[in-house]
């Protein structure tokens, strides 16, 4: 059995981006779902690893580069999916335990230095708390969460992947 290149593989990775992207833009703008500041680092977490795995693509190292692109494929997408991991963490609080709405995320970033916005941020709200859709009994997180594991098993694979014999 032949190995899939690493260009194709990196490719793969970049157009699973581009379809979790697609569905969080349709979930948005067609069903107007607004996304909660987690589900705006998610999306930015996803965008990051697109486009690390669009360089890997279009660069196509050598296996010392498959392996650094990898290990940032990994280091993105699991970055993202601690993100998800947390807002599916206050998805499951009882409701006398999850926060009160805080501000918008505009009004964060214009008040408080990024650090902070982050910290604020990352604490999650109320409103990063609600399940508004669900597909098959998971809740958008849910889905984001599978999307950066199977991100980081392509991760995985590029660094474990068989070396080329020149």
């Amino acid at each position: 059995m032949t190995i899939p290149s690493s260009r194709f593989i990196f490719g793969l990775a970049f157009f699973g981006c581009i379809f979790l992207m697609a569905v969080a833009l349709f979930i948005e703008h067609t069903m107007l779902l607004e996304p909660c500041s987690l589900c705006i680092l998610q999306r930015i977490m996803v965008i990051t690893t697109g486009i690390i795995a669009l360089i890997a693509a279009i660069h196509h190292p050598r296996e010392l580069g498959i392996r650094i692109y990898g290990g940032l494929v990994i280091a993105s997408a699991a970055t993202g999916g601690g993100i998800s991991a947390r807002q599916l963490w206050l998805q499951s609080l009882p409701a006398d335990e999850v926060p009160a709405c805080g501000a918008s995320l505009d009004y964060l970033l214009d008040v408080f230095p990024l650090d902070e916005v982050l910290s604020i941020v990352l604490t999650g709200d109320g409103s990063c708390a609600e399940v508004l859709w669900t597909f098959l009994g998971v809740s958008v997180p849910g889905w984001v969460l599978i999307g950066f594991i199977g991100l980081i098993t392509i991760g995985i694979f590029q660094i474990i992947r068989p070396l080329r014999h020149a």
